[in-house]
């Protein structure tokens, strides 16, 4: 005797709701109740059954994949966002294809010709550019395209960040409000828009504070701990005229001048005092813990995959954000990295 397989219309028979309402509970259950869900999977547990995601696909045209291209999968500030969008996918019923890309076009290109070959449904670029491919991919189109983290002068696509001007302006105020005048910057490469972003709120705050930007107090590095390090040592050689507070553009960074002052016996804070940006699993568990700007990276990666998916089903009109792009909210946290200004 063959078993009956259980269908759909037996979880929604067993949690007495309708077909519809199971369907939501499987691939959208933030519109659900909570007490609905549990209904529904305490169905599915009793009758066995399992979504066919395949035929799904098949029916809609889809391979049931989503593509996500990460400029640096070594680099632990994308855990979370990748955390993020994965569950997001997950209950929606969707793989994610993660393209670790090192910044080279190439890589970029080969992995957006999934899109134009139907193996993926759609895309999130962390990377900041566009792929060959999709430079002239308008809003809207399908395949739907996200952008999250960087933003792309000039693309409207949906696209998902912080403020990163804001954020750094509220950095090197904080450094400033401790009495710090001679404030270094640490930057990111010159050609990545957060880079940009974030000194410009560096040099809005000096601005503010009628403190002239100093180029020889400003050293562009890669995010890296070792950038950091190189960094620190050119800007902490010249004992009389070194700075005393450092803002870096990534926790790596500022990791790396607390490496590179402790090498020369400098106390943080007491002899100089070092903001980062990130917020990374390492930052609060370094030595002295470090005051960071903390990105809400999970809520970014949520944001990101709730955007593609809306793109997905035209039919969720509700959950697309009326502005674009949406814009994340940060956080200063202040541990014990920063402190008053030494006498001179």
């Amino acid at each position: 005797m063959i078993e009956k397989t259980a269908t759909i219309e037996d979880v929604a028979e067993h949690a007495g709701v309708s077909i519809a309402t199971v369907s939501r509970a499987l691939h959208k259950p933030q519109v659900v109740s909570e007490k609905t869900r549990k209904k529904v999977q305490t169905a599915i547990a009793m009758t066995g059954y399992t979504a066919n995601v395949m035929a799904r696909n098949l029916r809609l045209n889809r391979s049931g994949m989503i593509l996500l291209l990460v400029p640096d999968i070594g680099n632990p500030f994308f855990s979370a966002i990748l955390s993020g969008i994965e569950q997001g996918a997950s209950k929606a019923g969707y793989n994610v294809l993660i393209g670790d890309t090192q910044n080279e076009p190439e890589r970029e290109a080969t992995y957006a010709a999934y899109l134009r070959s139907n193996q993926a449904d759609g895309m999130i670029l962390l990377n900041g550019r566009l792929p060959a491919p999709l430079a002239n991919t308008p809003r809207g189109v399908t395949p739907p395209v996200v952008i999250a983290c960087e933003r792309i002068p000039g693309c409207n696509l949906p696209t998902v960040i912080i403020d990163n001007e804001k954020a750094a302006y509220i950095a090197t105020r904080h450094l400033q409000e401790f009495g710090h005048t001679r404030i270094a910057h640490i930057a990111g490469p010159a050609s990545n828009i957060l880079t940009t972003d974030r000194a410009a709120g560096y040099q809005r705050a000096l601005a503010e504070a009628d403190i002239k930007t100093n180029s020889s107090l400003v050293y562009g590095a890669d995010f890296s701990i070792e950038a950091g390090i190189k960094a620190a040592r050119a800007l902490l050689n010249d004992a009389p005229n070194r700075p005393t507070a450092f803002f870096c553009a990534s926790d790596g960074m500022a990791i790396g001048v607390i490496v590179a002052a402790k090498e020369i016996g400098l106390r943080v804070p007491e002899d100089i005092s070092v903001v980062g940006f990130d917020d990374i699993y390492l930052a609060a568990n370094y030595d002295p813990p470090l005051t960071t700007v903390r990105q809400p990276q999970r809520r970014l990666g949520e944001q990101a995959i709730s955007l593609l998916l809306a793109g997905l089903d035209k039919t969720e009109t509700q959950t697309v954000p009326t502005e674009n792009p949406v814009i994340v909210p940060t956080e200063l946290i202040v541990r014990k990295s920063t402190g008053p200004c030494p006498p001179a």
